[in-house]
């Protein structure tokens, strides 16, 4: 009657011992979550209002270079979503409106003041999606940096429903300080040709321009060269040359004093940029800025293509972390720490313990109760519920899915579903044998009606972890992903394990037997 059973068997044993080759060992085959591992989790704001000012400040600038290239001057200055010209003299007032209609009509919306003023306002749509693309940009842009800082598993994801937070969590991290300091360093590097100095104040630095810095210029700090720390002011063009942007690779070098420093490539179009820059500056100083702060203003020697390096007073670790925010590329706005946690690994070992505990107690108290009720069926109940845990570990191993304290309380709530499906099972068994069917006949009715109860409970619970995983935060996704997967396997063990043990408990008996411990 059971021709199929070895297979069944064959097949719950082969499925058993995937599961089990997957884990195996477990401390290097499950992968922990930052409770259960220890390590340091964040939350960090993006101030999304640097990425809207530094875009308005690049298209007034970009709108007052084509001015200029048409012999137009005029003045201009950028708030946050907007920015105003003023000087348009009315002679220029049509050239002026038709390159304005070019540059950045796109993004802006152009409001006439009067008297040659105008008023350019970033378009409410634009204003969206900058403050979306700065978020998701950071996104990137951290996810870029923890990943090679070595961090095994970090999760980097949009956090909360204001739209501008991230969450950060760094599992085995112990270096609190150089995680932040790699996180939030915005890294912002720019070569621009320097006009004047260095100089030892401001003052000196501006005497050739009447004390005014030129429209198109800007004052930057920096140090008087590579082996003279001390404090110097250049006079810079606002438009770099090139910026990080540009970047295709950086690492750490010596320069020709034998101390730290990073050296950098440059993509094609950075190249090409770099080249007609150095090109056409030959003996005049480059100014590579980080940050707002000169580095180093090396001269210009020959025409350059796509290589350069950054010098100044780094230590190795420094030129290492430089190296490392340079590859994976610039933020687009500064972050604030709105939370820091830090999670030791001895509590994240206590964590494991208690829930290893929490899940041993539960099964056997549960397979206690299993065997007083339901008596030898309860054997039954119990191991389906222990490959029901062994298949969800092989599950959450195999795809990679993290492990979280949550997740063990996911654990400990798949026991209680597979308790729910065999107490079904065995209550429509007792059922059938009160109508006097045979063993046989009430094992197969039960599970043939019992089956589509399962599916449909078991396809309802599915619908709410997907939900789970979808909208919610860390710890949620970690006990939605244990229940989903424990749904799954939950389905195989108290169908498919539990009949064909029924099974092939019921071929050793004779076919006309009734009596059945249930």
């Amino acid at each position: 009657m059971y021709k199929n059973l070895k297979w069944k068997l064959l097949a719950i044993v082969v499925v058993t011992g995937l599961a089990i080759l997957s884990f195996t060992p477990p401390s290097t085959k499950i992968r922990l979550g930052l409770d259960l591992r220890g390590g340091v989790h964040f939350v960090l704001a993006v101030q999304t209002d640097d990425a809207l000012r530094l875009e308005t400040q690049t298209a007034s600038e970009q709108l007052r270079t084509g001015l200029k290239d048409k012999n137009i001057t005029v003045t201009t200055t950028p708030q946050v979503t907007d920015f105003t010209v003023t000087g348009v003299s009315p002679q220029d007032d049509q050239q002026f409106r038709a390159i304005a209609d070019t540059v950045v009509s796109a993004n802006y919306a152009r409001e006439a003041n009067g008297g040659g003023s105008y008023v350019f306002r970033m378009k409410p749509n634009i204003i969206v999606q900058t403050r979306a693309d700065a978020v998701t940009q950071a996104v990137q842009t951290i996810e870029r940096r923890v990943n090679e800082l070595g961090v095994s598993e970090p999760i980097v994801a949009p956090y909360g429903t204001s739209g501008d937070q991230i969450i950060v969590q760094l599992p085995g991290m112990s270096d609190v300080a150089r995680a932040k300091e790699i996180i939030s360093n915005t890294a912002l590097l720019e070569l621009k040709i320097v006009e004047a100095g260095p100089a030892s104040d401001e003052a000196s630095l501006l005497q050739s321009y009447n004390g005014q810095v030129p429209a198109d210029m800007e004052v930057v700090q920096g140090m008087a060269s590579a082996t003279d720390p001390s404090k110097a002011f250049y006079l810079v063009r606002k438009v770099a040359a090139v910026t990080g942007r540009d970047l295709r690779n950086a690492r750490p070098t010596v320069d020709e004093y034998n101390a730290p420093a990073v050296s950098f490539t440059l993509n094609s179009d950075g190249a090409v940029k770099f080249s007609r820059v150095t090109r056409e500056n030959i003996n005049r100083q480059l100014a590579i800025i980080l940050d707002h702060k000169v580095q180093s203003a090396p001269r210009i020697d020959s025409e350059i293509n796509a290589e350069g390096r950054i010098s100044g007073t780094f230590t190795q670790q420094e030129v290492q972390d430089l190296s490392l925010v340079l590859r994976s590329g610039a933020l687009p706005a500064s972050l604030t720490y709105l939370e820091q946690r830090e999670v030791g690994p001895t509590l994240g070992a206590d964590s494991i313990r208690a829930g290893v505990t929490a899940s041993l107690i539960g099964l056997a108290a549960v397979t206690l109760f299993m065997l007083i009720y339901y008596r030898l069926a309860g054997i039954n109940a119990f191991v389906s519920i222990t490959l029901n845990l062994v298949i969800l570990m092989g599950f959450m191993s195999y795809l990679g899915a993290v492990m979280t304290l949550p997740g063990i309380a996911g654990f400990v709530l798949t026991i209680g579903m597979g308790v729910d499906s065999n107490v079904l099972i065995f209550e429509r068994i007792r059922e059938e044998l009160a109508a006097k069917k045979s063993a046989r006949q009430a094992i197969a009715a039960s599970f043939d009606r019992v089956f589509i109860t399962i599916v449909d409970t078991h396809v309802s619970s599915i619908i709410a972890a997907a939900f789970l995983f979808q909208f919610g935060t860390g710890p949620i996704r970690g006990f939605a992903t244990t229940l989903f997967f424990g749904l799954l396997s939950n389905v195989f063990t108290s169908v498919f394990v539990s009949r064909t043990l029924f099974e092939f408990i019921l071929s050793k008996r004779p076919a006309g037997a009734t009596q059945l411990s249930v």
